[in-house]
Order: C-alpha cells, then structure tokens, then sequence
C-alpha cells in the first residue's frame, strides 16, 4: 500500500530524480513536476508525471490538484526545481536573471502556494525547499544565483514562523558541490571551464543520492521534529 502523497519538482533529473527514485522506494506516492516531460520516463510506481514550468502558477496548481485527487492531500512537498546561470553582473544579459528569478523564487512560491492552504486546514505538512550552499555565501560570478538562493533561505525561514503554529514543518537543504547537470545552464564557456577546474580540486563532488538520502532522512523525522536547515556539501569543499 502506498504511502502518502510527496510533490518533487525538477524530477526529470538530477537532484530531483534521485529524490523520486528514493521516495518510491519506500513506497510514497508521487506527484513528479518537470518542464521537460522526462520525469514520465522514470516509470515509478504510484506517481503521476505532469509537464509544467513551475514559473506558471495556473499549471502548477492543476497539476497538484490532480495528483490530490488521485492519491488523498499532499504531505509534503519538495521544492528542487533550479536553474543555475553564473555571470558577471556588468556583462551577463539580465534576461537570465529574470530565468533564475522565476523558477528559483517564483517557482518555490508557487509551490508552497499550492499545498499551503490544504496543509494548514489539516494542521499537518512539510515544506522542503532545495536551495544550495550559495544561499549562504557569496562565491565568483555568482551574484544573480546567489540572490535568489540566499532569497530561498530567507522565505522558508520566514514561512516557518508563520506555519509553525499549524504544525507545519519547513526546512531548507543546502547542497554544496553535486555532479549534476546545473553547471550547464550556464551560458559562459569561460566560466564554466573554471568551474569545471575547481571541482578537479576536490577528492570528490556530492552525488544527487547523498542529497536524496538526506531530504529522504529529514522528511521521515517524527512530525513534531523540524529540521529547519541542512547544510551537506563533499568534505574536500573547502568554502
């Protein structure tokens, strides 16, 4: 028998698709969000694949919507969707800006927005928001990303003292350095070749398990357990 009702956003890949794969595991019940349609291709059991940017609020609501019918009210939602466009502020082009704004804020309230109403009549729900270790320190050609990450950590918190009277848990899990596909959102070779330097500096980088594995491990807390912020980077990540 399935489990209850987990929202993942970005599951197509990444991050978010090994926190689908660990959910069913243990037999939740999915809603997989993804603007690229992939997550459909994943094939987990009792879980719905719905293709929609989570920048629309009109789409994301319908899709959760659907997904509550099916399986009963959502218990939790995980907010990974993310786009990560690394640049100089007096040369990159603000329409990646505005990219990183919409799907790295708007999209986490958008979210929140669609579970939040139902969790607090139910006086029950988690909230889990992806954000990153650039949520709380500043790096090099991250100003823009930065903004809207250190912007995640700032609305979970705040969201936190508003619901936790209605026993609503919210909590923030900042990756460091994680072998993925985000570096490729950037536009810069430039930039993305000095990445790709400084990660050959380090023994090891994450890998979207570890990440899986801890929000996995946060969620299954006993309800009246909020862990508000877990920071999990590789150990040769210096900064």
């Amino acid at each position: 028998m399935s489990k209850e009702l987990i929202i993942i956003t970005g599951a197509g890949g990444g991050i978010g698709k090994a926190i689908a794969i660990a959910f069913s595991k243990k037999n939740y019940s999915l809603l997989l969000i993804d603007r690229s349609g992939r997550a459909a291709s994943l094939g987990l059991p009792d879980s719905i694949s719905a293709r929609v940017d989570v920048a629309d609020p009109g789409l994301f609501n319908t899709a959760v919507r659907d997904a509550e019918a099916r399986f009963g009210p959502a218990d939790a939602i995980v907010n990974n969707a993310g786009v990560m466009l690394l640049g100089q502020l007096d040369t990159q082009n603000p329409s990646e800006w505005q990219k990183m704004l919409d799907v790295n804020v708007m999209g986490v309230l958008n979210g929140i927005r669609s579970v939040l109403p139902g969790m607090i009549s139910r006086k029950k729900g988690t909230i889990i928001n992806i954000s990153s270790i650039a949520g709380r320190k500043t790096f090099p050609n991250h100003a823009a990303y930065c903004a809207t990450k250190f912007g995640v950590h700032a609305l979970t918190e705040n969201l936190r003292e508003e619901v936790a009277k209605h026993a609503i848990r919210c909590m923030t899990i900042a990756p460091g350095v994680v072998e993925t596909g985000l570096l490729g959102h950037t536009t810069s070779n430039e930039i993305k070749d000095a990445y790709s330097k400084w990660k050959t500096t380090m023994p090891s980088v994450l890998k979207p398990e570890d990440v899986a594995n801890a929000v996995v491990f946060a969620y299954e807390q006993p309800q009246h357990v909020c862990i508000r912020e877990l920071v999990i980077g590789p150990t040769g990540q210096e900064p």
